[in-house]
């Protein structure tokens, strides 16, 4: 019997595809059959009342500086610091040379050296006709002297005493003179007013300075505060001990705190006023960017994940969702905001799913699961 070429083409066909079916069989057979992975810890998504938040920027500043300037004009003629220096209260910081203040506080010292002469000789001259006074007096008394001879004497003591009490008042005041010529002299030392770092040094050794200008900044390294920007229009919202979440660039994390203090006064021109939030950690650097999200209270119902269980799948953010038969599968959902240990899902997850916080990197989709937590 002739079989056509049709025929065992068909033929042909049929044992491939029966073929591929019982390996496809096979293979879900295979699959079925894996044992459930296991390490894995779940948690339920929720539907919970999401807070009405505000995210502003801010400025990391110390709570505690100093601005050094100079008091007189002259030249820096010793500079032992620099940027970035540890200094204590009290430390010789700097050194300004000034002719004119050293000039005056000279003068100012031979000035007061005399004025105590002059007082030491007065005080002679009225010891002296204290003395004569007496003797005349005595005289008098005897009637061996007249009336008028009597009287010039006692005149010579009054003037005397009067000369005493001149020179006293002018030494006290030459001694005040010089006092202040000595804290003007002073003022070429260029003394820590706290201990700190130096943040800024805008003068250099050999550079002219004048009265006021600013020769230094130290800020205390021990307590920092993020001024926030807070648009004028929430100004009713924010209030001392509103909790915030704050995030420092190069911080690498967030932590909860509470605004410390606003300031009620509001700048004219951008329209914000500052609340101030203390900071804690190591790392905190004057001037760094800060952002906080702001809780202004309780706004309409969402759904919260986990933060654990959402990541990213390249340029998608997806979760490990449980069915009820606890099978893992990858679903891709849009995340809103992120709230202490959860994340606001705005699509992808419903109320009371199960998804995986732990473990997660162990599963591919469809794995059979069981969970350490038993959910």
């Amino acid at each position: 019997m002739k079989i056509s070429m049709t025929a065992l083409s068909c033929l042909f066909l049929g044992v491939l595809l029966s073929s591929g079916c019982s390996k496809s069989g096979s293979r879900e057979h295979q699959t079925q059959e894996q044992p459930p992975v296991k390490g894995i810890t779940t948690a339920a998504v929720v539907a919970a009342p999401i807070p009405e938040t505000m995210e502003v920027v801010g400025t990391v500043r110390a709570k505690t500086s100093a601005a050094v300037s100079s008091r007189i004009s002259g030249i820096i003629s010793l500079l032992r610091v620099r940027e970035g220096d540890r200094v204590k209260k009290g430390e010789l910081l700097a050194r300004i040379e000034s002719t004119e203040s050293l000039a005056g506080s000279v003068q100012a010292d031979a000035a007061v050296d005399e004025a105590r002469q002059g007082l030491d000789e007065a005080m002679t001259r009225k010891k002296l006709a204290d003395a004569t006074f007496e003797r005349y007096r005595k005289l008098y008394e005897e009637q061996a002297l007249t009336r008028q001879e009597f009287d010039v004497k006692q005149a010579e003591r009054d003037l005397a005493t009067q000369g005493v009490a001149r020179a006293d008042a002018r030494l006290k005041q030459l001694q005040a003179s010089g006092r202040s010529a000595s804290a003007v002299a002073d003022y070429t030392k260029i003394i820590a007013p706290i201990s700190g770092v130096v943040t800024a040094k805008p003068v250099n050794l050999g550079s002219t300075v004048f009265p006021g200008q600013p020769l230094m900044i130290i800020e205390d390294e021990g307590s920092y505060q993020l001024d926030l920007a807070i648009p004028e229009s929430h100004g009713g919202k924010i209030k001392s001990g509103t909790p915030v979440l704050v995030t420092i660039d190069g911080g690498g994390s967030s932590y909860s705190a509470r605004i410390a203090q606003v300031v009620p006064a509001a700048d004219p021109v951008s329209r914000t006023f500052i609340a101030k939030v203390n900071l804690v950690g190591t790392g905190l650097r004057s001037g760094a960017f800060g952002r906080a999200v702001i809780n202004l209270g309780t706004g309409v119902a969402g759904i919260l994940a986990p933060r654990q269980a959402v990541f990213e799948k390249g340029a998608l953010t997806a979760v490990w969702v449980v069915d009820a038969n606890r099978i893992a599968r990858l679903r891709l959902v849009k995340p809103g905001r992120v709230l202490e240990d959860k994340v606001e899902i705005l699509s992808g997850l419903s109320a009371g799913e199960k998804v995986i916080i732990v473990g997660g990197n162990n599963v591919s989709d469809g794995s059979k699961i069981e969970p350490n937590n038993g959910n």
